[in-house]
């Protein structure tokens, strides 16, 4: 009988080593543990887990969440969560029991916030493998107020989180809502970030029209799963020529293997499946199993030789 070729799905984020590339994007895994039965997250390459402040937040009104055209989903959470203190303690140490490699989102209102979460979650840096920070939530107030959308805030944020949390790894999630976003992405690169997370969730808005309202409690939201990931590309593959050898965690509309080999060859080191997970809580194992079949029958014996391959046209 013929052997079935291996696949070395092993990858590295600089100074990351993960046994695949298959992330769990932040928001869509809960805090960690909730899907742990479904999906285990010692099968992922790693874990992000729900974006955390330094301070307790109940999130936005409802409705929260809603479809959109093209299997994709407008949601205005608003970052709910326990706070730092609480996730540590109550949340972290299940996650780990799991084998999970743990990333950390964080998120702030201020550079202060970010400071200060950042200094908490130091304490509990050895049992994580990096530090995810979210400058582009789309769903908070709003979206007005993304650090992501300006060079110099992006800078002041990521040079206050990386002081406080080095030599751990920080990653800088931006938004695609931007003219050129390769700016901002050197400017996070030049504050101390060692990669970027590729791209957050876009601006939208779903209406009733028979009530002529929004559908979401605060009127618009983020919008993500499939009708995003062609921008998602695009920002990974842009960033990827601007910033060579640079980790980069592409997400937005992964939905396969064959998705996550596209964001590989644009030039990702890694991928985050989000939204998919709502519809399907194993579609992280889902992913990589199909990521395997692509690459055998691609005659590719190893995963990270796709990365940064896609021909200039």
């Amino acid at each position: 009988m013929k052997r079935r070729r291996e696949v070395d799905l092993a990858t590295v984020l600089g100074p990351v080593a993960l046994p695949n590339p298959v992330i769990a994007a932040s928001g869509t895994f809960g805090r960690g543990v909730e899907l742990a039965s479904l999906c285990p997250p010692g099968a992922l390459g790693a874990v992000t887990v729900k974006s955390l402040a330094p301070f307790a937040w109940e999130g936005n009104p409802p409705l929260r969440t809603t479809e959109a055209p093209g299997g994709g989903m407008l949601n205005s959470v608003g970052l709910t969560g326990p706070g730092i203190d609480a996730w540590l303690r109550d949340d972290l140490p299940a996650l780990r029991a799991a084998g999970a490699r743990v990333i950390v989102s964080l998120w702030g209102r201020t550079v202060d916030d970010y400071a200060q979460g950042a200094r908490r979650i130091a304490a509990r840096a050895d049992d994580l493998t990096a530090v995810e920070v979210n400058l582009s939530c789309p769903n908070l107030d709003g979206g007005r107020h993304m650090f992501a959308t300006d060079a110099d805030a992006t800078a002041a944020v990521i040079a206050a989180v990386s002081a406080a949390l080095e030599p751990t790894p920080v990653f800088a999630k931006l938004t695609a809502a931007v003219s050129d976003i390769t700016v901002i992405a050197r400017s996070a690169l030049g504050a101390g970030a060692i990669g970027l997370t590729l791209v957050n969730t876009l601006l939208g808005l779903a209406v009733d029209a028979e009530r002529r309202r929004p559908v979401l409690g605060v009127g618009g939201g983020g919008l993500s799963g499939p009708p995003i990931k062609p921008v998602a590309l695009r920002a990974v593959w842009e960033c990827a020529r601007a910033f060579p050898g640079t980790p980069i965690i592409g997400t937005g509309g992964i939905t396969s293997g064959r998705d996550a080999a596209e964001f590989l060859i644009a030039g990702a080191s890694a991928i985050g499946v989000g939204t998919a997970t709502f519809a399907d809580p194993r579609a992280c194992l889902r992913v990589r199993d199909e990521l395997v079949r692509f690459c055998r029958t691609q005659g590719i014996a190893r995963s990270r030789d796709l990365v940064g391959t896609l021909e200039a046209p």
